[in-house]
């Protein structure tokens, strides 16, 4: 994928905006690396400590580890996020999500499990509609026994994805080796470009 920016470089603690290197060595000592996500919205300290400020406060929801991730997964899906979708899918499998959950974001399919296939189809609404999912997609959402607290949930990993895809696509973000044995690209496209426009 070719960077719709010039010069956008993925940055090391060393070579980061001085505002921006404490929050590299934390995310390094939490992470074991730092990921070329980060390093890039490195570039931009506000960038960089309002997404992690805001992933942080998504992994206090009442949503469960796994929600979370099909969350995340199913907003990169939507946007055609191939960092997101590559990085979501090896956080998922270390989270211990089942593969069988982690394939069904991939390819865009339903999930299996009744209840995660609402909230997967329910985020991805939300997406795609911007914020105006159908009532039958609401009422399937609640009748899996989400809240409308829940719902508000879901806009806030939205919103975490929101700003870690879009920015992905406007550097064309390298993917980080640890990630490699799981990247993606859209289903369906010849490309392999998931931000091509095939959609």
């Amino acid at each position: 994928m070719k960077s719709a920016l010039p010069d956008v470089p993925v940055r090391s603690v060393e070579s980061a905006p001085v505002a921006s290197r404490d929050l590299l060595k934390a995310a390094g000592s939490k992470f074991g690396f730092v990921p070329n996500l980060l390093g890039m919205f490195a570039n931009a300290p506000a960038l960089l400590e309002g997404y992690l400020t805001l992933a942080g406060i998504f992994d206090k929801t009442s949503l469960s580890p796994t929600e979370r991730q099909v969350v995340l997964l199913a907003v990169s899906f939507e946007n055609g996020c191939e960092y997101c979708m590559a990085a979501h899918s090896a956080i998922a499998g270390m989270q211990k999500v089942d593969q069988g959950v982690i394939s069904a974001l991939r390819d865009g399919g339903s999930i299996a499990d009744a209840r995660l296939e609402a909230l997967r189809s329910f985020a991805a609404e939300v997406v795609r509609t911007r914020g105006w999912p159908s009532p039958e997609t609401v009422s399937r959402f609640t009748g899996a026994g989400y809240t409308p607290a829940q719902a508000l949930e879901v806009v806030l990993g939205v919103g975490v994805k929101t700003l870690s895809n879009y920015a992905n696509h406007l550097a064309a973000t390298p993917l980080d080796a640890a990630f490699a044995p799981v990247k993606w690209s859209m289903p369906g496209c010849g490309c392999g470009t998931a931000s091509c426009g095939s959609r």
